[in-house]
């Protein structure tokens, strides 16, 4: 079980979340493992949201969804390996514009 209170302002809000495990955990690796979850999990929403506005795909058929859920995931990933400097979103606007940009992030040899 975790309790997270949070001070804004001054209003202070508490939440419980509760966790299943299946290992026995001091409480220092519990919080450390609930915080990297966490950390991951926003990162990765966050990108998909920022990149691909996922938030607002109308798409309701579930089989669909997934398999854009994927594209997107695997064109995340293809933009974390390019070895340019540019943001995420520079370099899908880069790949969107410029066919060897798009080339070099897919690893196709002209």
């Amino acid at each position: 079980m975790v309790i997270s209170v949070r001070h804004e302002d001054d209003e202070v809000t508490e939440e419980v979340r509760y966790y299943i495990l299946s290992d026995d955990l001091t409480g220092i690796d519990f919080a450390h493992a609930v915080r990297m979850h966490w950390s991951i999990e926003n990162n990765c929403h966050w990108q998909l949201d920022v990149l691909f506005n996922e938030d607002a795909s109308r798409v309701r058929e579930r089989t669909l969804a997934n398999n854009l859920s994927w594209l997107r995931r695997v064109a995340i990933s293809l933009l974390k390996h390019h070895p340019s400097t540019d943001s995420l979103k520079g370099k899908r606007q880069s790949a969107g514009w410029n066919n060897h940009f798009l080339a070099e992030v897919l690893q196709i040899t002209q």
